[in-house]
């Protein structure tokens, strides 16, 4: 089967070039210049636009998918992808299924798709005809072949009914909790802003970043939106993940659940958390994690 793929970025489209480079011939078109041509793809076209927004971009993607005759679109889930996803689905008269972590082929042109239900509960495995497909970030590590892409520059000229009437650049920040080989997150259980000054001081030791649950970014803005690890925020793999204080709800759980070890600190011995971790510590974190840096530093 002949797939295109399409991605903002040359990391985005490496892992899924290495998660689904077995499964299809495909061609990838990315919006950057990043050099992807050892990760299986057949072809590897770099867009070249003015324009790039979702309306125009899912006009030239559909135009692409029935030049070539394509079976499927793959794109790695993002706000813009999401938008493309829905746009495409109309302009093709098909499927598309989101945020999905496994795609399989099966019999009469179906596919059998597996993604999180009920809030992450859950994960639910569904059979469709669907042709769009956008999957979870981080579901493999980018991985080479010994075969190079054929690379091709192509420029699209077409318009977008979105004007620009003024860009406002956000803060860069020094932080991605995806590349992160440490984590120290912080849940509700820490009980004030104040706190976070251990948690700090652990991620500093340990050389890692600090996360945090929804209640801790979102609700009371202790940390940063982009620190937010769940469902809705960052899903992570670290090698090492501590969950200082976090209850351990499932909408969490989906976004650490890659992590290599997890590590649970909460003084309730019934927390969810202790099912989901390989090492847990009941106590007080504040009288943990001091002992914990105390024994590092040595």
């Amino acid at each position: 089967m002949k797939a295109l793929l399409f991605s903002e970025s040359g990391d985005l489209a490496s892992q899924l070039l290495t998660l689904l480079r077995d499964k299809f011939e495909i061609n990838a078109y990315i919006l950057s210049k990043d050099d992807i041509s050892e990760y299986g793809a057949s072809n590897v076209f770099q867009i070249e636009t003015s324009f790039p927004y979702a309306d125009n971009l899912s006009s030239f993607i559909s135009e692409e998918f029935k030049k070539w005759n394509y079976h499927v679109i793959l794109m790695v889930s993002s706000p813009l992808t999401r938008d493309i996803a829905g746009m495409l689905s109309e302009i093709l008269k098909t499927e598309a299924i989101t945020e999905i972590m496994k795609l399989e082929t099966g019999e009469n042109n179906k596919f059998y798709t597996e993604r999180f239900f009920f809030g992450g509960k859950t994960i639910i495995r569904e059979e469709s005809d669907a042709r769009i497909f956008t999957f979870l970030a981080g579901l493999t590590d980018p991985q080479k072949v010994n075969t190079k892409s054929n690379v091709q520059k192509i420029r699209i000229d077409l318009k977008s009914r979105v004007s620009l009437v003024n860009e406002i650049e956000k803060p860069k920040s020094s932080v991605n909790l995806e590349k992160a080989d440490i984590i120290v997150s912080a849940g509700r259980g820490i009980g004030k802003k104040e706190g976070l000054s251990v948690i700090q001081q652990l991620a500093d030791v340990l050389h890692g970043e600090v996360g945090g649950s929804r209640p801790v970014c979102l609700d009371y803005h202790w940390l940063s939106e982009e620190r937010q690890v769940g469902l809705s925020g960052k899903r992570v793999k670290p090698k090492i993940y501590i969950a200082a204080g976090i209850s351990g709800q499932v909408q969490h759980i989906a976004g650490m659940r890659g992590s290599k070890t997890v590590i649970a600190i909460n003084k309730d011995k019934n927390a969810p958390i202790f099912n989901e971790c390989d090492y847990g510590i009941v106590g007080d974190l504040y009288v943990v994690i001091p002992k914990l840096i105390e024994k590092l530093k040595k």
